[in-house]
């Protein structure tokens, strides 16, 4: 039986859309958050290669060769520090707003993920492959990077599917 409280985030049906909401308190500081958001050199240690350009209209692109997924998207939403949002999509496919904002508390950040996709999509495992993701960050954030951890997202995925179901 699948533990439907294993599902750390929402799931919210609106117009078309399901949106994952999945927040994460990290030990350190907003600034170490928001460069793994934005540095080159930190986005490969826990998302992708790639760069995303801190600036509204600037590039976002990501490449996840494991899996034949390539982002290439604008940069829509951007606040120094605080914001950084584009679409989780390569050319030529459904807008998939990706926001990642970031506020600071009392020992740390807290990070805040929100990812729209289409309701005919697969939100269970985009909703599951970011819990993977935020735990290699974490990892990332600790100075002892880890590979993407399979048997996590498949987890998750299940979790999220069952949330969904009920």
């Amino acid at each position: 039986m699948i533990d439907v409280q294993e599902a750390t985030g929402t799931l919210t049906r609106k117009d078309g859309m399901i949106e994952a909401v999945i927040e994460r308190d990290f030990d350190a500081p907003p600034q170490r958050v928001w460069e793994a958001l934005t540095d080159s050199a930190m986005l490969c240690q826990w998302l992708a290669p790639g760069h995303i350009a801190p600036i509204a209209g600037g590039e976002a692109k990501l490449s996840f060769e494991d899996s034949g997924i390539a982002i290439d998207s604008l940069v829509t939403a951007f606040a120094w520090g605080e914001l950084i949002e584009y679409s989780w999509s390569g050319k030529g496919e459904p807008l998939r707003p990706l926001r990642w904002e970031i506020s600071r508390r009392f020992s740390g950040t807290r990070l805040r993920l929100s990812l729209a996709v289409p309701d005919s999509e697969d939100v269970a495992r985009a909703a599951a492959g970011f819990e993977a993701h935020l735990d290699m960050l974490a990892a990332a954030l600790e100075g002892v990077p880890i590979k993407f951890p399979f048997q996590r997202f498949k987890t998750m995925r299940d979790a999220y599917r069952a949330l969904l179901a009920n």
